[in-house]
């Protein structure tokens, strides 16, 4: 057996040993106590972190549950519940130590038996559930080991098994049945719901039963040693962006999710308040419904890529504050690619109106699907709705609230044609995780049957299973260039993300998700 302790790069068999004792004192709070209010920009729907991939919903998850592996600073794969992860020669199973005196907020002792239930429920209504189709079974031989035996090696596997956008959580074995949408907020996390009121706002409290992991000093990406030092934080739900800047000036918010480019220029002149932005954060896309006419036709959903000025979007959904950026992925990560590039940022009104004819289209209203919660989107939906019609295409817009927008897509119902949404961590923690959303069993452009391009799984599979760096970045290349080709996906550039606190908020850094353990106010 090959002993592991933290994976060192996503998909490759090279892992550090973090078990020695580390000379640093660990962290420490600067004050202890103190209620805390954040404001989000989206509403909050729900709290079941395994059926729901909103960044919203992750906002609040990732300060109560924990996951056998998560991903650091630099969104590499680390341990997180698990103490250790063993590896049979052959490659097909994987075998986790559970750290020691973790426990639930409702009191209970975690055992290897509530790890396989939530992968069991995760497996059947987790939106990203086809990261666990490789899995043969599970074993739990005692409470502190837990086993993974794959169907065949996946070289991959750990690094999509350390995925944070739809992570999987870990809750007590009670809840392996509970339907989607209906799990209660149960977790190992440092701090425990108290209140969820949809639309409005959730209040948590520090976890007295919290066990920090010693193998750390500070907070790492989404683990690491964990304290909650403050007795409360309310996330409270203020999607216009006038009334969330207001209330960061007034003090009533002490820290706020997004600072809109509009008003970063007054908010930096103001000593109470400091700013703090993540460059690379959001990658604006769209996607068409192939469930519906006339986004079923490849030659349709390709007159659009033609027509659209991503400069024209961009500037209207980001302030002026954007990067191009030709590719699924950030330049200079592992696989970033300009496979496909031609066919992005075309403005090609000419060729999108012969486009048109060879699909057939005759006038059918052409139905974009938005949301006011997030600025960006809606502006997005705003400037191509007068691109599309400027080419003869009756586009309009369906305006509904974010989670509702949201579970409308997923459904792929045929009432709508395009969906905006930013894609955050889907590109941070990159490779196939970024393919994901375009492969089987649940692509999110909902084909009737749920199949994708073949040519496309096959990249994919390329990249899930490639046995060096190389072999996976050409298969990620031919899956992108595919993803274009077919019009799947569409990014259109990326904006950065900038957040605010009032500045007796100490030792809060911008990440991709508000982390408010290791947080605490001056007074």
């Amino acid at each position: 057996m090959h002993r592991m302790h933290v994976l060192a790069s996503a998909g490759v068999a090279a892992w550090m040993s973090i078990g020695a004792a580390q000379a640093a004192e660990p962290f420490r709070c600067g004050r202890v106590g103190g209620d805390l209010t954040f404001g989000l920009e989206a509403n909050v729907a729900g709290l079941d972190q395994h059926s729901s991939s909103a960044a919203s919903v992750r906002n609040i998850a990732m300060n109560t549950y924990e996951t056998l592996m998560t991903r650091d600073e630099n969104m590499k794969p680390m341990l997180q519940l698990a103490s250790a992860a063993e590896t049979s020669p052959d490659g097909k199973t994987i075998t986790f130590t559970l750290r020691p005196g973790v426990t639930f907020h409702n009191g209970k002792k975690m055992t290897s038996a509530d790890v396989q239930a939530s992968y069991e429920r995760y497996a059947r209504v987790g939106i990203d559930r086809s990261i666990l189709a490789p899995v043969d079974h599970y074993e739990t031989p005692d409470p502190a080991t837990f086993r993974i035996v794959l169907k065949e090696p996946r070289p991959t596997f750990l690094e999509a098994m350390s995925s944070i956008t739809v992570p999987i959580v870990i809750i007590p074995s009670e809840n392996r049945d509970v339907p989607a949408q209906q799990l209660p907020m149960v977790g190992t996390g440092p701090f425990q719901l108290v209140q969820f009121m949809p639309d409005a706002y959730v209040k948590l409290k520090r976890f007295e039963g919290y066990t920090p992991d010693t193998r750390f000093t500070d907070r790492d990406g989404f683990g690491g040693y964990k304290v909650a030092c403050l007795d409360t934080v309310t996330f409270r739900m203020v999607p216009e962006p006038g009334a969330r800047v207001a209330g960061l000036e007034a003090g009533e918010l002490q820290g706020v999710e997004d600072v809109p480019t509009i008003a970063q220029k007054r908010i930096a002149q103001n000593k109470d308040i400091r700013l703090l932005k993540l460059q690379n954060f959001w990658l604006n896309v769209f996607f068409g419904n192939w469930s519906a006419p006339p986004t079923n036709n490849k030659a349709f959903r390709q007159a659009v890529m033609a027509a659209v000025d991503f400069d024209e979007i961009m500037e209207a959904a980001s302030d002026g504050d954007y990067k191009p950026n030709p590719s699924f992925q950030y330049p200079g990560t592992n696989y970033y690619t300009e496979a496909g590039k031609e066919l992005l940022n075309q403005h090609d009104a000419a060729k999108a109106k012969k486009l048109l004819a060879e699909s057939g289209y005759k006038g059918e209203k052409v139905v974009l699907l938005t949301n006011k919660d997030y600025p960006s989107l809606y502006n997005t939906a705003l400037v191509m709705a007068q691109e599309l019609k400027a080419i003869g295409i009756n586009a309009e817009l369906q305006v509904l609230d974010w989670p509702t927008a949201l579970q409308k897509s997923m459904k792929g119902t045929p009432d709508w044609n395009y969906f905006f949404t930013g894609w955050i961590t889907y590109v941070a923690v990159g490779g196939m995780q970024t393919l994901r959303p375009m492969a089987e069993p649940n692509p999110v452009y909902t084909p009737p049957d749920n199949k994708t391009d073949p040519a496309f799984m096959a990249a994919f599979e390329q990249v899930a299973n490639g046995a060096t760096l190389e072999i996976r970045q050409q298969g990620f290349a031919r899956a992108q260039q595919i993803a274009l080709e077919d019009a799947m996906v569409v990014p259109m550039g990326v904006m950065p993300k900038v957040q605010g606190v009032r500045s007796g908020v100490e030792h809060f850094e911008p990440f991709y998700n508000p982390r408010l353990y290791n947080v605490w106010l001056k007074n």
